[in-house]
């Protein structure tokens, strides 16, 4: 096979190499420059921004409309990402959320509300409320930063989510209303695939399972501009230090154990058992597509899910790699809808639909503000109304299997459940597809295999000889989402920091 490594790359040297330019790897490199350390960022798209992405998307006349393809929202919790945006200049506006929602119950039936309580029967009310009461006791006794220390951490790592919803109720539509805020509406897996404990965690993160029930509270606000924004205005404060289309290919970060090496059995000598000093200064390679970075340190600011696409050599101790096998991203379709306005606004309507186990369960008012750019005012409301709508797991398997005539006739019939048969009528229409990125490949994030946050979750943030972790994926506040990567980026680039200094 012919390598894909020039062998005449330049060669750079920094103190750290940052592998990967999303909120965390951006973030990362941005503190240790502040902190007065050199920095060499490698992203193997020719974007920064990760799972954070702007798009466009043309109507039949030919014009131009704003997407965004990833992660858009903020919520209050989200402190740092909140204070980073104010930091960077940026603004945020608030998700539009007036007028009436729709639930859309098991047997099809279209209800109108107002307010956070579903208009179900008294008896799957009062279950949900009891079980979101459950969720919130346990979520109480969670250090995010620890789960795998939970008093019942075991037991509830054991259990799949729909399992142990099952076991404390038999109110069906009770059970798929409480799942939906983990399994499609964050996870992007189904409830019978991911432990409690994982979802625990998830409620933990935001605050508590009551903030994860509140889409006021989760869904709050977006940046003018589109959330790709901080990282662009990230990257361009590092100018030439972020180097895009340079996939890592090796990346050499310790010396092999002696010991290990069996001759009798052709076996050469690696670092199963680990190395001595995690977190300390060492001898770091990268070898990438455009250019080879030699450095002290190394911050891998990807999904877990990409860490076995980098060669390492030696190989990742045996710990790590087994860990590594048992994390996985989720799969989700964003669907994106424009229409000349937003129609449902004057008939009293916010937007919002709901409907567990459904083909699209949840729908909101997606419509723009501010300038971006594409089609666009600064400071105004776009005269345009979109709507964002969410196809998860199996549903989202089953959707691109279709032919994409069927497939949009499919998910508009079904977001037209919520707001009416004009939903069917969009002058734009996409759908984002982040398990076809070559360098995400799912979507929102990774979680563990049932069994795997309580046995191998405290590895994910130790670092392995010099090389440092930082995504979403393996935060404790802002699990999952920007905020997360954002303070992962920066906890791995002062412990980075403290280390260099003691060198």
């Amino acid at each position: 096979m012919t390598s894909l490594v020039n062998p005449d790359n330049p060669v750079i040297e920094r103190d750290v190499v940052v592998i990967g330019a999303g909120p965390a790897g951006l973030m990362a490199a941005h503190t240790l420059k502040k902190k007065g350390l050199s920095v060499a960022v490698l992203e193997a798209r020719e974007r920064v921004g990760g799972r954070t992405w702007n798009g466009k998307v043309k109507d039949a006349k030919g014009v131009e409309h704003f997407v965004e393809l990833g992660g858009q929202w903020i919520s209050p919790d989200q402190t740092r990402l909140i204070e980073l945006v104010d930091e960077l200049g940026l603004e945020a506006f608030s998700r539009y959320r007036e007028g009436k929602s729709i639930y859309v119950s098991p047997d099809g039936t279209r209800h109108e509300y107002e307010g956070t309580v579903f208009p179900a029967d008294e008896k799957t009310i009062a279950e949900m409320d009891r079980l979101i009461k459950i969720m919130d006791e346990l979520a109480a006794e969670m250090d995010p930063a620890n789960p795998w220390s939970h008093p019942r951490a075991k037991e509830l790592d054991s259990i799949s989510f729909r399992s142990w919803l099952e076991e404390l109720s038999d109110d069906t539509e009770a059970i798929d209303n409480v799942s939906i805020y983990v399994a499609s509406g964050m996870l992007t897996k189904p409830s019978y695939t991911f432990s409690t404990l994982q979802a625990v965690l998830m409620a933990c993160s935001a605050g508590s399972f009551s903030n994860l029930v509140d889409e006021d509270f989760i869904l709050d606000k977006r940046v003018v501009g589109g959330m790709q924004s901080v990282s662009l205005t990230l990257a361009k404060g590092l100018g030439d230090d972020v180097h895009l289309g340079t996939p890592v290919r090796e990346l050499h970060w310790a010396e092999p154990d002696a010991s290990t090496a069996d001759e009798l059995n052709n076996i050469k000598a690696d670092v199963r058992n680990g190395v001595a000093g995690n977190g300390e200064a060492g001898n770091v390679t990268a070898i990438s597509e455009k250019v080879t970075v030699k450095a002290r340190f190394a911050v891998l600011a990807v999904p877990p899910n990409l860490y076995n696409r980098i060669s390492f050599v030696p190989p990742m101790p045996r710990d790590q790699q087994i860990a590594h096998q048992h994390i996985s991203m989720g799969l989700v379709i964003k669907v994106h809808a424009i229409y000349d306005t937003p129609f449902w606004r004057e008939e009293g309507l916010s937007g919002t639909g709901f409907g567990g186990g459904r083909l699209v369960q949840e729908v909101y008012d997606n419509t723009n503000y501010g300038k971006n750019f594409a089609e666009s005012t600064a400071d105004k409301e776009d005269t345009y109304g979109t709507l964002v709508g969410f196809v998860s797991d199996v549903y989202a398997e089953e959707m691109w299997h279709l032919p994409a005539e069927e497939r949009k006739e499919r998910i508009l019939d079904a977001m037209a459940d919520y707001l009416g048969p004009k939903t069917k009528e969009p002058i734009a229409f996409y759908l984002s597809d982040m398990a076809a990125e070559e360098w995400t490949r799912g979507a929102y994030a990774t979680s563990y295999d049932l069994g795997g946050l309580s046995r191998w979750g405290h590895l994910q943030n130790q670092p392995t000889g010099p090389i440092y972790y930082a995504c979403s994926d393996i935060a404790a506040e802002g699990y999952q989402h920007v905020d997360g990567a954002v303070r992962q980026g920066e906890i791995a680039a002062l412990a980075i920091a403290e280390q260099a200094a003691k060198a």
